[in-house]
């Protein structure tokens, strides 16, 4: 809104030609956002503790957990506000790429509100059922592959790390890849969302990569100076990448261990959905599995977790995910998130140097 507001007055006065640049947009995007967090963060845990929306904790769990019981969730909401004004405020919004990314935050935003409130308000245990959740997400993921792949001019080509020359095209198999990569990756952050601090941290660095990424594949000299696909509009996401930054350190804020509040599905299936929505836009669904590696390691360790068990009837963890694994082991909670925080920082710059290394 301010974007449409205040750029036509450039050709007036001088001053309001910074709105032009996606650098100070995308910068003012994540201020924004952590005024929003501030300001709406006391209020909202207010809230959730009025209407008695508080975590209810596994007694199968680790044992220092439960210490957390009746800790408020659902603050994803206060991450969505985030994400969200500070976009509508910075960003171009005639810029469909924009607006399919919002989507997608949205729509799994409700997703997981629906299933926190039915578990926590209403205090029927099991929420939305998997079925439920998992068949509004493929039709929500599917919905943004058949988009892009009518959208004029996008590529159904993926991109492969380190390689320059191999970019196999899909074709119409994209749509279902597309929906796979925001399905997995929803998932994934909603799976390591279990200690204080430890998905919203590695999300607010994978926000930051892919706002370095973004603004490269809309910008043609850059990304045919780097061997990268050119995406026309995809830096406009910089900014909602700059607003998932800011909006993520200020959840970070409250949740820093000891969490004042948890983000629930609300947050959790929001954040992961707009992070593979990002990666497919920009034409970078592998290069997610090497920055989100984090988030992948947690959704491999449940899944050999209970193919393990199912089909050997021994476990391969104490506890799965794999961060519950360490925490039976004796590790401090504080310790495993700020480790995998730098893992997270790590597998980040690998991805970045992808860039030159192909």
């Amino acid at each position: 809104m301010l974007y449409h507001l205040f750029y036509p007055l450039a050709s007036s006065f001088h001053f309001f030609n910074v709105f032009k640049y996606l650098t100070f947009r995308t910068i003012y995007a994540i201020i924004t956002a952590l005024v929003v967090s501030f300001l709406l963060g006391p209020w909202i845990i207010r809230m959730l503790e009025a209407i008695q929306a508080k975590q209810v904790i596994r007694t199968d769990g680790p044992e220092s957990h439960l210490k957390k019981q009746g800790t408020p969730t659902m603050g994803g909401v206060m991450i969505l506000a985030a994400i969200i004004i500070p976009t509508l405020l910075w960003a171009d919004l005639t810029n469909i790429y924009v607006w399919l990314a919002l989507s997608i935050i949205v729509g799994y935003g409700l997703i997981g509100f629906v299933d926190d409130y039915k578990k926590v308000v209403e205090k029927h245990p099991k929420g939305l059922s998997p079925r439920q959740k998992m068949f509004w997400q493929i039709l929500l993921g599917a919905a943004i592959g058949l988009v892009l792949y009518a959208h004029p001019g996008f590529s159904t080509e993926i991109t492969i790390p380190f390689f320059k020359n191999i970019h196999p095209d899909l074709g119409f198999f994209y749509v279902p890849f597309a929906m796979l990569v925001i399905v997995g990756a929803s998932n994934a952050v909603n799976l390591t969302d279990g200690l204080d601090g430890l998905a919203i941290g590695p999300v607010a660095i994978n926000a930051g990569t892919f706002m370095l990424f973004t603004y490269m594949a809309g910008n043609v000299k850059l990304s045919n100076y780097l061997q990268i696909p050119y995406v026309a509009g995809a830096g406009e996401l910089a900014v909602l990448c700059g607003a998932m930054v800011g909006a993520g350190l200020g959840f970070l804020w409250y949740n820093a261990y000891p969490a004042e509040v948890f983000m629930g599905d609300v947050g959790s299936l929001s954040l992961g959905g707009g992070l593979g929505v990002l990666a497919v836009i920009t034409k970078q669904e592998i290069l997610l599995v090497i920055v989100g590696g984090i988030f992948v390691i947690e959704a491999l360790s449940v899944i050999f977790q209970v193919g393990s068990y199912k089909y050997r009837g021994k476990r391969i963890f104490r506890m799965a995910p794999i961060h519950h694994h360490f925490e039976l082991k004796g590790v401090a909670e504080p310790k495993i998130i700020v480790r995998f925080w730098i893992i997270t920082i790590i597998l980040a710059l690998v991805a970045i140097s992808t860039l030159k290394l192909r």
